[in-house]
């Protein structure tokens, strides 16, 4: 049968990551849409052409690759950038997730995505996990895990979908505010009950 798909998302900071990874340490087949998202701005690729003709060659690194960090400083900057950006990129990842998630073969596999509910990538799954923490415990891991000031974490937050907004759309819910065995017990406990779903209901 083929597997049903759990989407798995989370603010910055979140641990949704952490989460992912212990899936994946189970057995589950884990389509990360950050990768996705990556692999479609490669050297070669006509996605990073165009990005490099709209914002200039001063968007590379020496070495020929997407510098990241200019072009999020760029899109952060401007809502009309990061619309174009998100115009020119959004239908190419969601071809390389479904190639990605085609190859699944566990009972059911994770589409990890940090912009799931902001994006149409909600339409491919049929339950959705939502890795919750407070705001302020978000910001503190998230500067502390990028070396970002506030003022960055801050923009990238309003970027992504307000927590009661993504809670909104949440079939399932890990406050994750303990520590990483905390998480994994947690992690535990959701894949055990999946295990027993149908199609991602039970």
């Amino acid at each position: 049968m083929k597997p049903w798909i759990l989407g798995l998302t989370g603010g910055i900071g979140s641990g949704k990551s952490a989460a992912a990874r212990h899936f994946s340490d189970l057995g589950v087949h884990v389509v990360d849409a950050d990768q996705a998202a990556r692999w479609v701005v490669e050297p070669g690729r006509p996605a990073l052409t165009e990005i490099v003709g709209h914002f200039g060659r001063e968007i590379l690194l020496a070495n020929g690759n997407l510098d990241r960090a200019a072009l999020r400083r760029r899109v952060f900057q401007s809502a009309e950038e990061r619309r174009w950006l998100e115009r020119l990129l959004h239908p190419l990842i969601r071809r390389e997730i479904l190639a990605s998630l085609e190859q699944a073969s566990s009972p059911y596999t994770i589409l990890e995505s940090p912009l799931l509910v902001e994006t149409d990538q909600h339409t491919m799954t049929q339950r959705i996990l939502v890795v919750d923490v407070p705001e302020p415990l978000q910001l503190e891991r998230a500067m502390q895990r990028d070396g970002a000031d506030r003022e960055q974490i801050e923009a990238i937050l309003k970027a992504q979908a307000s927590r009661v907004e993504r809670l909104r759309h949440a079939d399932d819910v890990l406050v994750n505010d303990r520590d990483l065995p905390w998480l994994h017990g947690e992690v535990e406990r959701l894949h055990r009950f999946y295990l027993t779903l149908r199609g991602g209901q039970p």
